[in-house]
C-alpha cells in the first residue's frame, strides 16, 4: 500500500496526501527554478525532512532520559549548485532550551544527530553541517 499519493496541480505545483493520516501538503517550485516559491519546494522538504528527523531521534533520547526539549529550535538552510541543480549543503543550527545537559549528554546528542534515518539516506555528496546553541 502507498504511504503518499500525490497529484499534478499544473504550473509547478504538487499537492500530496498522506494516506494515513490524510494530512495534506502542497509544494511548489522556488523562484529561481521557473515557481512561485508559494509553498515548500521539493528540496525544501528535504531539507526539513533531515532538521525534524534530528529533532525527533533528539526527543526519544529526551523521553529515554527524562529530558524536556520542548522549546527546542532548529533554523535550516539549504544551499542549492547549478549544475548539475541538486542540494549542495544543509546548515542546521539547534538552539536548545537551557536545562543544564551534561557534557556526556551534549556529547550524545551530537553524535545521534548525525545518525537520523533522513541524514543516513542522502547522498554524501550533501554537506551536513550541524550545530548547536546550548
Amino acid at each position: 500500500m502507498p504511504t503518499v499519493i500525490s497529484l499534478y496541480k499544473g504550473g509547478l505545483r504538487c499537492m500530496s496526501t498522506h494516506l494515513q493520516s490524510n494530512a495534506e501538503l502542497v509544494t511548489d517550485a522556488p523562484t529561481d527554478n521557473q515557481g512561485k516559491g508559494s509553498s515548500f519546494s521539493p528540496t525544501d522538504l528535504v531539507a526539513t525532512a533531515l532538521g525534524t528527523c534530528i529533532m525527533t531521534i533528539m526527543g526519544t533520547y529526551a523521553n529515554k532520559n527524562n529530558l524536556d526539549f520542548e522549546g527546542m529550535k532548529m533554523e535550516i538552510t539549504k544551499t542549492m549548485q547549478s549544475e548539475p541543480r541538486r542540494i549542495k549543503k544543509i546548515d542546521i543550527l539547534i538552539t536548545m532550551p537551557e536545562i543544564g545537559l551534561s557534557a556526556l549528554q551534549k556529547a550524545d546528542l551530537d553524535t545521534i544527530t548525525r545518525s537520523c534515518p533522513v541524514c543516513l539516506s542522502l547522498n554524501p555528496e550533501i554537506e551536513k553541517n550541524i550545530s548547536f546553541v546550548w
